[in-house]
């Protein structure tokens, strides 16, 4: 599974190398996109844009960092979900409005691209990329509204699904999250000035205290006379996506004032209680899979060990892998620790299943290794549904969960035996109301309506 993307954003109200700040944010958050990277900068009259595709560290050196001068930065990166990965999809989009020139990031996924794009469309707009945000833009460069926070309001009230925003002007940053409130965003103090991020992790790394999450249908505008609070939309109940806490979050990052990190470990507590296991080590799938497992090993009493090391240089590669490189497929990134394992008796802890074949590739690796037995363990409940807020999930066809039963899908990966988080634990451990989460992926249950023509695309096509 992979998420969409990560936002940053920085108002100092000195000038203090705010691209500098925003690209170790992007650094902290670029577990969330790996396909491209952005960061526009203002000077309070003029905003520079840089991107391009690859990862932070490709995208951006000392000179270029240099180039970006000013007191306000927005950064991004990006994973594609809607819209393919292409330069003419990367953000920060720049674009001139009758507002002046504005800065876009978003994190999330529309469900009503397409019917917002013909709209558009036919009032002669045209558009260089394929993603949502460009759609956005797009709306806000043409809104009749007079003042433009009213313009931003006006605009996303059209805009149904996942969305957490933020705009930059040449003198302000607005920070936006939808309705419901999916995706994270939270709102940091400097010493001279306010950041906002999809993590507090990126502001961990710049210094910056973390003060709250910005609610769900709230605008934040931070300007030279500090920090602003608007609710532009009222009356949806708050869902925050579960699987930030199950996987997408960094663990040192904190959502609603619990730690991701903290979350984990009680994941796999609960998961030694509801699926016990007569076994001589706890293993993680590294690196997802770590706290669960610290955790099922403390609630055991069954010594935590690695058996499993991660290339770490794998990241994302432009060069096409060969046949037989393909079929390495897991190897290319886990090699098992063959001292650690062989003759015991393991319990294989990761975060979720999805499709089942790397789960069953691990489950095959480490007996080869010389495990005597393979149990595997799942700190999440079954996917059951995709994801059309802003996750690159598989479709319900490809879920094996959807598709088999846990006996069904014990036999496929060739565990001794198999066992699932139960719903009611994994919220427990997040300490949120269940109502206040969006388990969709989980239950089916969706907050957001979805289109009939969308659900069909998913329920069959990739």
């Amino acid at each position: 599974m992979k998420d969409y993307c990560g936002v940053f954003g920085i108002y100092n109200f000195v000038p203090d190398s705010p691209a500098k700040a925003a690209y170790y944010g992007l650094f902290a958050l670029q577990h969330r996109g790996q396909e491209s990277a952005g960061i526009a900068v203002s000077d309070g009259t003029n905003i520079v844009c840089h991107k391009g595709m690859g990862l932070v560290n490709q995208v951006f050196d000392e000179k270029t960092l240099q180039g970006l001068a000013g007191n306000i930065a927005l950064g991004h990166v990006r994973y594609s979900t809607t819209g393919s990965s292409i330069i003419e999809n990367a953000q920060p989009i720049v674009i001139d409005t009758r507002y002046g020139t504005i800065a876009l990031a978003h994190n999330g996924n529309l469900v009503n691209t397409a019917d917002l794009r013909s709209e558009l469309k036919q009032r002669g707009i045209s558009f260089r990329g394929t993603s949502d945000t460009e759609v956005v833009a797009a709306m806000l460069a043409t809104s009749k509204m007079e003042d433009f926070e009213e313009a931003v309001a006006d605009t996303l009230k059209h805009c149904k699904g996942a969305f957490s925003l933020v705009i930059m002007t040449k003198d302000k940053i607005l920070a936006v999250r939808d309705p419901n409130g999916i995706r994270p965003l939270s709102v940091g103090k400097l010493e001279n000035g306010y950041v906002v991020a999809s993590e507090t992790c990126a502001m961990d790394i710049i210094g910056a205290q973390y003060l709250r999450d910005v609610a769900n249908g709230e605008m934040i505008v931070i300007d030279k006379n500090g920090l602003h609070s608007k609710t532009w939309h009222l009356g949806e109940r708050e869902a925050l996506c579960v699987f930030e806490y199950i996987y997408f979050a960094r663990p040192d990052s904190v959502l609603h004032g619990r730690s991701v990190y903290e979350a984990r470990v009680h994941m796999g507590k609960c998961l030694a209680e509801e699926h016990p296991v007569e076994a001589d080590m706890i293993m993680p799938v590294p690196e997802s899979g770590v706290p669960a497992a610290i955790g099922f090993a403390a609630e055991s009493k069954i010594p935590y060990g690695e058996g499993l090391i991660k290339n770490r240089y794998i990241g994302r590669t432009f060069i096409q892998p060969s046949q037989e490189i393909r079929e390495l497929g897991v190897k290319l990134k886990l090699n098992p620790i063959r001292d650690a394992v062989r003759g015991k008796k393991v319990v294989l802890i990761d975060d979720s299943i999805i499709r089942g074949t790397t789960s069953r590739q691990l489950v095959r690796l480490v007996r080869e290794a010389g495990a005597r037995e393979v149990h595997m363990r799942v700190s999440s409940p079954p996917n059951l549904s995709p994801c059309y807020y802003g996750i690159d999930t598989a479709t319900k066809a490809e879920l094996i969960a959807a598709n088999l039963s846990i006996e069904g899908i014990r036999k496929y990966l060739e565990a001794d035996s198999l066992g699932y988080l139960s719903l009611k634990n994994l919220v427990k451990s997040i300490g949120l109301p269940a109502k206040n989460l969006c388990m969709a992926c989980l239950n089916g249950e969706y907050p957001v309506r979805i289109p009939e023509k969308l659900q069909s695309l998913k329920l069959f096509f990739k």
